[in-house]
C-alpha cells in the first residue's frame, strides 16, 4: 500500500498507509488526521479538505479541474500548490505523497 505522509501548520507529521483508489481525503479521514474536516464528504462541494502538495510532488498528483479550482476559492491561505485532498486519487505512484494541512480550513 502507498504511504501518505501529513504535515500539519505546526511542523508535526503523521505518515500513514493509504488505499489504492481510495482519496487523500479518505485516508485522512480513516486516520483520524487533524486539519482535514471534509464536511461534504468528499463530493467537491467545500473547501474543507484543503491541502498543499509538496513541491516534489505537483507533477505526480497532477493539476485541478476547473471544478476543484472554483471550490478552491472558498479555501484560506490558496497556494500555487493547493489541492482539494478528495480530488487526489491514490495509486501505486503516489507512494511517498507529501501534504500539508493549512493553519485553518475555509
Amino acid at each position: 500500500m502507498p504511504n501518505i505522509t501529513f504535515i500539519d501548520a505546526h511542523g508535526e507529521s503523521r505518515t500513514v498507509e493509504a488505499e489504492a483508489g481510495s482519496t487523500v481525503m479518505e485516508t485522512a479521514i480513516r486516520n483520524a488526521i487533524p486539519g482535514i474536516e471534509a464536511e461534504c464528504g468528499g463530493a467537491c462541494a467545500c473547501a474543507t479538505c484543503h491541502v498543499y502538495v509538496d513541491d516534489a510532488w505537483t507533477a505526480a498528483v497532477g493539476h485541478a479541474e476547473p471544478m476543484e479550482e472554483d471550490m478552491l476559492d472558498f479555501a484560506f491561505d490558496v497556494r500555487p500548490n493547493s489541492r482539494l485532498s478528495c480530488q487526489i486519487r491514490i495509486r501505486a505512484e503516489l507512494d511517498g505523497l507529501v501534504v500539508r494541512t493549512p493553519e485553518r480550513q475555509g
